[in-house]
């Protein structure tokens, strides 16, 4: 798996943290701030779970979708791609991608059902389906991405504590509510979530990390990076962020025509 992922189009695309949450100019003069720019993609993130969740897809398609949209906004601004149906499109895409696919009409269905209320979220199957070209040149094409999930598990195997399994699992899951796919390597993201979750639960696991070899410090940047995330956001898990949070930045951006 590792060797596939260093020649990978997502290794060679993967950027510094500076370069992640730059907000593009359009997205500027319509008065989004970059903190405003994290709470769309953070809330737009738990659109496509939610939306998943309906559809009833697995995790590494959701993973993917969420990778795809975070992505397109280190390219394109949210004035001339519509997070609210660039995310159901993601998750289309990404569905093909990961051989799970779904069906346009059928995610209409559910986004329509799930915000019944605001007319900014009615997208029609064609709408999709074009917006899923847009999406495809913005993403240069290049659709593969590897997930933490796989050495995840054999990282926790390898280090006998596969009874950690479950609160890494989780921490990984939250991960994509952050932007350290498009940054970091996938199996490092998988550790920093083992040395939380070890801390958490009280494992020793200081000689396994020597054993491996890897620089503690990113280890750690990585997991101060999501400590820092659960102690600035609170989302609630049904919910997601307060409506009075969201509303006014999602207002800022411009409705469908």
């Amino acid at each position: 798996m590792a060797a596939n992922f260093w020649t990978s189009s997502h290794c060679k695309q993967l950027l510094d943290p500076e370069d992640v949450d730059v907000v593009p100019a359009a997205d500027r003069e319509r008065g989004i701030t970059p903190e405003e720019f994290r709470l769309v993609k953070i809330h737009m993130s738990l659109h496509i779970w939610r939306l998943a969740q309906q559809v009833k897809v697995r995790q590494r398609v959701i993973a993917t979708a969420v990778t795809y949209f975070r992505r397109v906004y280190t390219r394109k601004s949210m004035t001339d791609y519509d997070p609210r149906l660039v995310a159901p499109t993601c998750l289309y895409l990404a569905s093909k991608v990961e051989e799970s696919t779904v069906q346009a009409r059928l995610l209409v269905f559910y986004i329509k059902k799930m915000c019944a209320s605001d007319e900014k979220y009615r997208f029609e199957i064609k709408d999709i389906l074009e917006m899923e070209m847009k999406l495809l040149e913005a993403l240069d094409y290049y659709l593969v991405v590897f997930h933490p999930y796989r050495p995840l598990l054999q990282l926790l195997q390898d280090a006998g504590i596969t009874d950690l399994t479950q609160s890494a699992w989780g921490l990984v899951n939250d991960t994509y509510k952050m932007d350290l796919i498009l940054i970091y390597p996938p199996y490092m993201i998988a550790l920093a979530c083992i040395y939380i979750a070890s801390v958490l639960k009280d494992k020793d696991t200081t000689s396994w990390f020597e054993e491996l070899r890897v620089d503690m410090n990113i280890v750690k940047n990585i997991s101060m990076e999501i400590l820092d995330f659960y102690d600035t956001y609170k989302i609630d898990p049904q919910r997601g962020l307060p409506e009075d949070k969201i509303s006014p930045v999602m207002n800022k951006l411009p409705a469908k025509a």
